[in-house]
């Protein structure tokens, strides 16, 4: 008898979960929405730039500052002597436009597709039906990180494309200050790759919460703050391939890592 490896079992369950996020109609209007939104953010906050606000009470004025260019809304030049042309100095916390409205925010939204997919799984009965039949909690667990990672590297592609073209929209200057297209492509690379750091994450908690959607959204959210200010330190716009390595050493340390956790809590927990 031709023995079942765990290469075997994991090319088995890649091809239906493949399968089933192709034919997921949240999975196309997550990158729908990564698409859009971009366009609508460089478009809106072109036609505001320079607008003055008034406090009625203490009639002082604001006055709203856009993206001086498209490529803020992607990341910030990590060296602070050219930043303040390229996106502004990354150690600076203000929020702004600029600084709430970008890429990385993006972060957030993928907790969104793990979770409801995940979520899917045990609230239809798949997952457990899935386990009895034939599937080991590893192979789910190793399944479940390289589909998922795979559609959110997708939602950041379809973010990098919407910027292209709301920059084209609203008219802003492509120019590039500190860093040039090889660093961009690097850039765009650690942050597709990076995803593989956070889809653990929030694989760990779609595991622990099941069918409730709402608990494993809002315990991806909380956890996955704690590493947000590391995205723009990892991925700036002046991006090397050193950049992209040490996205895919994190990513490949919190897959194995957290991997293991969520297989552990898939054995010591009920599935329904």
């Amino acid at each position: 008898m031709e023995k079942n490896t765990f290469g075997k079992r994991l090319g088995s369950m890649l091809k239906v979960d493949f399968k089933r996020l192709f034919l997921s109609r949240s999975f196309y209007i997550i990158v729908a929405a990564c698409l859009l939104a971009p366009i609508l953010i460089l478009v809106m906050t072109t036609m505001m730039d320079g607008t003055v606000s008034v406090d009625p009470q203490t009639g002082k004025e604001t006055v709203i500052e856009g993206f001086d260019n498209v490529w803020q809304i992607i990341g910030s030049v990590s060296d602070p002597n050219t930043s303040a042309n390229a996106g502004g100095d990354m150690s600076a916390m203000s929020m702004d436009i600029v600084s709430m409205c970008n890429i990385n925010m993006l972060y957030f939204a993928i907790a969104a597709l793990v979770c409801i997919f995940v979520s899917d799984d045990f609230r239809s009965g798949y997952a457990k039906n899935l386990f009895t039949v034939r599937a080991k909690k590893t192979d789910y667990v190793a399944s479940k990180t390289l589909v998922l990672s795979f559609g959110a590297m997708m939602m950041v592609l379809a973010f990098f494309i919407g910027s292209i073209v709301g920059g084209a929209v609203s008219g802003l200057s492509f120019e590039m200050v500190g860093f040039d297209a090889l660093n961009l492509v690097w850039c765009i690379l650690s942050k597709m790759v990076l995803v593989s750091v956070f889809v653990p994450i929030y694989l760990i908690m779609s595991v622990v919460a099941k069918q409730k959607l709402w608990m494993s959204v809002l315990l991806s959210m909380m956890v996955g703050m704690f590493l947000f200010m590391m995205i723009p330190m990892l991925t700036p716009l002046n991006a090397t391939l050193g950049n992209v390595l040490i996205c895919a050493v994190g990513g490949a340390l919190f897959g194995v890592g957290l991997g293991a956790i969520s297989n552990v809590v898939l054995k010591k927990t009920s599935l329904v």
